[in-house]
């Protein structure tokens, strides 16, 4: 607000100036007509300049009021995507700024990335690791040169800079922005505005990692690294709600080892979880990124299969009898599984969908074992 209230008075300065002009023109009568329109259009002349300088001030001090709101609310969560969204938008906001990103090591020690303006093919080769030898580094500025033919393609991004984020144990990521214009370059004062935002931001990201890894802790089942029952009863209801809020379909697979309480009582508990274990690992190397693998209570497992059919569900049985099947475990050789199968009805909720799986389940155990059954 200080810049919009100094332009007005510069503005208004000038406007008395060009009025003080045009007086003294109109008491000159050696051409009194001509000086009046030179004052005249002067002061037109003026006027405009004046316009533009104020809708300038007005746009800068608006801008700089969302980026003050931006930054006054990263702390004001501990929603990792939040954060990332809230931190990406402010960063985008740079001057020269076509494109930003976020990049860290997640809890798996895979890369953690998060975007604003960059394609997932783009932003999988802007990999930032810092100095070689492992030293802190201010900054690090990044320049692409492109041959002839390619140089003036508007899509090719063609420098950036980056900034290291810390939190509580130090540093752990970068924030970096990215310009597609050839003579595009970030000076000083676009690093120190990109640092400010960093020292705000870093902290709420790290804070809000540390909130999404302990959390993803707790719905993990401790001897099968799969989701635990409490996790997938939650996630089951709100999949089912969203699946019939927007008209989707969605599949469940219930499943079971097929007599695993003799290879308990025959090999003892303590080696049996060992098989448990084994054998969860084998289902989630066949399950894909968007399925949900649980552990439900015992030898029993059961995969949530969004925006699937009873078809997809079908093929995703197969595939994890055979990734359990053809191999045998240690101490018990081949294992089989019996499953129910389910898919998503009109006037179903998360409790009905389990319910017709599992009924399904106990209809393949008395089939014969070795199978899987759609609930009919």
């Amino acid at each position: 607000m200080t810049t919009v209230l100094a332009a007005v008075a510069a503005s208004l300065a000038t406007l008395v100036v060009v009025l003080v002009g045009l007086l003294v023109a109109r008491r000159r009568r050696d051409d009194p007509e001509e000086r009046l329109a030179l004052a005249m259009a002067q002061m037109n002349d003026r006027m405009e300049a004046m316009a533009r300088e104020l809708t300038g001030a007005v746009e800068r001090a608006e801008e700089e009021g969302r980026r003050s709101r931006t930054l006054g609310e990263l702390g004001g969560s501990i929603d990792l995507d939040e954060v990332l969204s809230r931190t990406l938008e402010a960063a985008g906001a740079v001057p020269g700024a076509d494109a930003a990103l976020v990049s860290m090591q997640g809890p798996d020690g895979k890369p953690l990335v998060a975007t604003l303006g960059l394609s997932a093919q783009e932003a999988e080769r802007q990999a930032i690791t810092g100095p070689p030898d492992g030293r802190q580094a201010r900054s690090i500025s990044i320049s692409y040169r492109y041959g002839d033919e390619l140089s003036n393609d508007g899509d090719r991004i063609h420098s950036g800079i980056a900034v290291p984020l810390a939190g509580e144990g130090g540093e752990f990521g970068y924030l970096t922005v990215f310009s597609r214009s050839p003579a595009g370059s970030f000076g000083e004062a676009v690093l120190a505005e990109l640092e400010a935002l960093a020292t705000r931001a870093g902290p709420a990201i790290d804070n809000a990692k540390r909130f999404r890894e302990a959390r993803q802790l707790a719905d993990l089942d401790a001897l099968t690294n799969l989701h635990n029952r409490r996790y997938f009863h939650e996630t089951l209801a709100r999949e089912v709600a969203r699946a019939q809020r927007y008209d989707r379909k969605l599949a469940l697979i219930v499943f079971d080892l097929d007599d695993f309480k003799e290879v308990n009582d025959r090999i003892g508990h303590l080696a049996g979880d060992s098989v448990l274990a084994d054998a969860a690992e084998r289902v989630r190397d066949v399950v894909r990124s968007a399925d949900i693998a649980c552990r439900v209570g015992g030898d029993e497992f059961a995969v949530i299969l969004p925006e699937s059919t009873l078809t997809d569900a079908d093929q995703l049985y197969r595939r994890i009898q055979s990734a359990v099947s053809t191999r045998p475990i240690a101490q018990v050789g081949k294992l089989h599984l019996s499953a129910g199968v389910a898919e998503l009805r009109p006037d179903d909720d998360g409790t009905a969908l389990f319910e017709r799986a599992d009924e399904a389940l106990y209809r393949a155990k008395n089939a014969g074992k070795d199978q899987i059954v759609a609930a009919g």
